[in-house]
C-alpha cells in the first residue's frame, strides 16, 4: 500500500520545496504556478485517477459474468495511465487490478509474461494481451455483454 504513494508523495515534497525557494527569492507567482504543476503530477500518478481496484479472485469471477476485460496495473506505470486515460469515462466498465495491491494479481501478470510484471496486462476472454492498444481496450469493452 505505501509503495503506491512514495512517488506522489515526493512530487508533492519537491513541488513545495521549489515553491517555497522561489517565494523566498521573490517570485511567488512563479511558486504558485510550479506547486500547482507538481500537485498535477501527484494527482495522476496517484491511485485516484484509477477506477477502484478489485482482487484478482474477484475480477475474473465477475469478467466471466459480465464479460468485461481484466486490467492489471500499478501505480506510477506511464502505460496504465496511458491507458487509463485514453479510456476516459468507459475505464471504469473494465475490472482493474493493482498488482501492488494483490499478490495474487501479480501473480496472474507473472505467469501472462514470463515471469515479468509488465503492465497494463488486459485480459479479455481468458487471454491475456500485454500493453494493448488503448483503442483495441475500447472496442473490447464495446463488445462485452453489459455495456
Amino acid at each position: 500500500m505505501m509503495r503506491a504513494w512514495i512517488l506522489p508523495t515526493l512530487l508533492v515534497l519537491l513541488g513545495s520545496a521549489v515553491a517555497a525557494e522561489l517565494i523566498r527569492k521573490g517570485s511567488p507567482g512563479t511558486a504558485v504556478a510550479f506547486l500547482l504543476a507538481f500537485l498535477a503530477l501527484a494527482g495522476v500518478n496517484s491511485t485516484l485517477v484509477f477506477p477502484k481496484s478489485i482482487g484478482a479472485r474477484e475480477a475474473e469471477r465477475r469478467s466471466a459474468a459480465d464479460g468485461r476485460p481484466v486490467v492489471f496495473w500499478r501505480p506510477g506505470c506511464t502505460y496504465c495511465m496511458r491507458l487509463r486515460m485514453r479510456l476516459g469515462g468507459r475505464a471504469r466498465q473494465a475490472h482493474w487490478v493493482n498488482i501492488w495491491r494483490d499478490p495474487e494479481g501479480a501473480a496472474a501478470v507473472r505467469a501472462a509474461n514470463g515471469g515479468d510484471e509488465t503492465v497494463p496486462t488486459v485480459v479479455v476472454a481468458g487471454r491475456p494481451h500485454t500493453n494493448p492498444d488503448p483503442a483495441w481496450v475500447r472496442e473490447q469493452l464495446s463488445r462485452s455483454p453489459s455495456a
